[in-house]
């Protein structure tokens, strides 16, 4: 039996909640990148912090949308230890592409290569995460969708990568960030399209439960990691600024400046 899925059962709170946190951990990646490029002697520590950052709001941003996961009259449970090795999945491929860029610089070669790392780490995120789900019954997914998925989501991934090591000016910065946003998000819901669920029989007998309790505390860890990245941004004043001169600066030729390597 085919069952009815539902992404939205929360209407509209889910989508939006889910986008805030993809933009939040966008912004914090891009201003935490402009400051490794500042302060080359401290560039590593900078990078790590945006990885972490982005990671976790990817990663929040699609356990956020799957709390209006819903399969209609059916008991949809979740494992913690997949859950949570989506998390380490998708921050650690982040952070391989943004230590790539952040070390090798914004070269066609370099951004594809880091792009298709983290693109990956993203898929391989939602691959592992949807996998943590425990339904009587069997996923299937449409083929054509999730290739067109995944495509999109090394294209939204070199992109981000891109303007992490580009855009430097704050609100040049912040409006890359909201772009991202949607970009990241949208493909989180393309990917659930391809979605179709075969029940078995007792799964019909079973007493459809709310996993709202489990993902706010798996979410706990990441939504405090953003708080307080946020607040070390928020209280950094170069972080909160960021100009062309850096641009430029990050263009210089070895020797000149130590800001980025040459292109």
């Amino acid at each position: 039996m085919r069952a009815t899925v539902s992404n939205f059962d929360y209407g509209v709170v889910t989508p939006i909640a889910a986008y805030l946190m993809a933009t939040i951990g966008a912004a914090l990646g891009l201003r935490c990148t402009t400051r490794s490029l500042r302060r080359p002697h401290h560039r590593a520590r900078w990078l790590a912090l945006g990885a972490v950052s982005f990671g976790c709001g990817i990663w929040a941003m699609h356990f956020i949308a799957m709390i209006g996961f819903d399969v209609e009259g059916v008991a949809v449970r979740y494992d913690r230890d997949q859950t949570l090795l989506s998390l380490a999945v998708v921050i650690a491929c982040v952070a391989a592409g943004m230590f790539l860029v952040g070390y090798r610089g914004r070269s066609a070669l370099t951004l594809v290569a880091a792009g298709i790392i983290t693109g990956n780490g993203v898929v391989t995120m939602h691959g592992v995460g949807m996998n943590a789900i425990k339904i009587d019954g069997s996923l299937h997914y449409d083929g054509r969708i999730v290739i067109l998925s995944f495509a999109f989501t090394i294209v939204i991934a070199t992109v981000a990568l891109w303007a992490a090591v580009s855009i430097h000016a704050l609100w040049s910065s912040m409006g890359a960030s909201l772009i991202m946003g949607v970009a990241v998000t949208g493909m989180h819901y393309i990917g659930m399209t391809a979605l179709s669920i075969q029940l078995t029989g007792q799964a019909a007998a079973e007493e459809p439960t709310s996993n709202l309790g489990f993902l706010m505390a798996m979410l706990a860890g990441p939504l405090a990691v953003l708080l307080i990245a946020t607040t070390i941004v928020m209280f950094d004043p170069d972080m909160m600024t960021g100009d062309d001169d850096l641009g430029r600066a990050a263009l210089a030729p070895r020797g000149t400046d130590s800001t980025h390597p040459v292109q």
